[in-house]
């Protein structure tokens, strides 16, 4: 029987692919391990999203190929993913131990290259971008139990500037209401309490399919399955959140009321650089509105510091626009210049120490509204899922208003044994920075 062993980099969305990957492998019955010097297949799905995340595949790659020259000889090395689909032909040149290269949507055919690669002990390569995503593929699960990632699209049309995902992924390509249902019952049927919708932009969803948004059709769907307690959405674009959505968001107790928007900046002419369809007004305009309608919202961004030709004053607006919306949670991120975007073409680049001093500044001033923001928790009682146990009666949990691994957490204290992966009331009675401390008041919810 044949071993593999996956390394997942990225986002969750390439997450997704992952798992795809060894469910298909599992069923054609390749075993799993999770030690790469014992398999026969090593699998790295890479990122190609900024320089950093390309160094860090690359690092994965040369470390899966050093096993294969020194430790596992018989080792095969199969990379897919972003950075196959940018640089399958330089992979091939730079790094020969790479047996079999797959782009970003050649994956659900993983066990044909691999059967490919054995028939004829040479190198296979498909960056063909394809767009058939509706097709029942298996899944093993790289996540606990209690939540899952669902994609609900692929690729993106939005052709911001700065990003290389277009050239990547392919044009949106909305999957089908009935093909996402059946996933997240299947899912939910696996112990998924949590469910994560995710694609690129999610409030696009349905435009290119139905000619109409249909992003809350989706999620009225999931939320009457019933081992579905929480469902979370990710990446809604501003320009595209509508009524009906909001309507949702305020109106169904399963999905949290949680607004992940990446707005990238706040001035005008930047955002018109950045080719993003939207505008200051319109995006203050917004936060306003979702706090208005939807109690208890939670609004979460990214942004974008020394983009070229970002002036100081530009860089003071930002600044300010945090300052009077005290934004719950912020991703701060200076700007990387990828080679083939049209922003690596734009006049006046900002330095290097430029953006560092700017993205510090930011990041010192999001810190203080944060902990303001934390503790204005003091004293309220939330829902909590327990993720794990820390130490003694310690245990530590999300809130409705921390998304997994990318915001804060809950410490919380109980006399009596938690369940992992069940949810508790908490009551707030102290705060950090970026996360919370209470005790557990009431149980299972």
């Amino acid at each position: 029987m044949k071993k593999i062993y996956m390394h997942s980099l990225g986002c969750s969305k390439n997450l997704v692919d992952s798992e795809n990957m060894l469910g298909i492998l599992t069923k054609k019955g390749y075993k799993v391990t999770d030690y790469a010097d014992k398999a026969d297949y090593i699998i790295i799905n890479t990122c190609s999203f900024i320089n950093d995340a390309q160094q860090e595949s690359v690092n994965a790659i040369i470390s899966a190929a050093d096993i294969k020259n020194n430790v596992n000889k018989k080792a095969k090395i199969v990379v897919t993913g972003c950075l196959s689909q940018r640089f399958g032909e330089e992979l091939a040149k730079e790094i020969p131990e790479v047996d079999v290269i797959i782009g970003t949507s050649g994956f659900e055919k993983i066990d044909e290259y691999i059967h490919e690669y054995e028939k004829k002990k040479e190198l296979v390569v498909d960056t063909k971008i394809q767009l058939d995503i509706d097709m029942d593929l298996p899944r093993n699960p790289l996540t606990s139990k209690w939540y899952a990632y669902l994609k609900i699209a692929e690729g993106c049309s939005n052709n911001c500037t700065y990003c290389v995902i277009p050239q990547l992924r392919g044009p949106y390509k909305s999957r089908k209401i009935e093909s996402i249902v059946e996933e997240a019952k299947s899912l939910a049927k696996n112990g998924a309490k949590e469910i994560i919708i995710i694609a690129q932009d999610t409030s696009k969803y349905g435009l290119d399919v139905y000619n109409e948004r249909k992003l809350h059709e989706v999620i009225q769907k999931v939320s009457e399955i019933e081992e579905v307690q929480w469902i979370r959405v990710h990446y809604l674009y501003p320009e595209d959140i509508y009524d009906e959505l909001i309507d949702e968001f305020k109106n169904n107790p399963k999905l949290l009321k949680y607004f992940d928007i990446p707005m990238q900046h706040i001035n005008d002419r930047i955002l018109k650089r950045m080719n993003r369809n939207t505008s200051s007004k319109e995006i203050k305009g917004l936060i306003e509105k979702i706090r208005k309608e939807v109690e208890g919202a939670v609004i979460r961004t990214s942004l974008i510091t020394g983009f070229p030709g970002e002036t100081e004053e530009e860089h003071e607006e930002l600044k300010q626009f945090l300052q009077e919306y005290k934004l719950d949670r912020v991703g701060i991120f200076k700007y990387s210049r990828e080679e083939n975007t049209p922003a690596y073409r734009l006049p006046d680049q900002i330095d290097e120490e430029v953006m560092e001093q700017r993205h510090n500044e930011l990041m010192e001033l999001q810190l203080g509204i944060s902990y303001e923001n934390s503790l204005s928790k003091i004293g309220r009682t939330y829902d909590v899922l327990i993720e794990e146990k820390d130490v003694e009666n310690i245990y530590v949990g999300r809130t409705y208003m921390d998304s997994i691994e990318i915001d804060g957490c809950v410490y919380v204290t109980s006399d009596e044994e938690l369940v992992i992966g069940n949810i508790y009331k908490v009551n707030i009675n102290d705060a950090l920075e970026y996360d919370l401390i209470g005790d557990v008041v009431d149980g299972l919810v």
